[in-house]
């Protein structure tokens, strides 16, 4: 998997609101109603994060949970990592 170019990432990131790049990472930070909730957005995401083999870092706080994607082997942000990223999006839809 190759890096993305300035110009792949500014696209990817036009079809993923609230995500930003964050010293050289994909970075969104979520707000849910509560722990439950924030809690349930890791745990539903986890099975389909260690299907794909691509895990992101993470950090929970009560109802915030805050991502950064990179792939690590190709030393920046990938193809992959935007895969990653709308999947994401799609679990926090339906608990927020």
């Amino acid at each position: 998997m190759k890096k993305l170019t300035a110009e792949e990432l500014q696209a990817g990131l036009a079809g993923l609101a609230g995500w930003s790049v964050k010293e050289g990472k994909l970075h969104r930070e979520y707000k849910f109603p509560d722990f439950t909730h924030a809690f349930g957005f890791m745990a539903t995401a986890s099975t389909a994060i260690e299907k794909m083999d691509h895990h992101p870092e993470w950090f929970n706080v009560y109802n915030r949970v805050v991502v950064d994607l990179t792939t690590h082997d190709a030393g920046g942000i990938t193809k992959k990592d935007l895969e990653l990223a709308a999947l994401l999006e799609s679990f926090a839809k339906k608990l927020q």
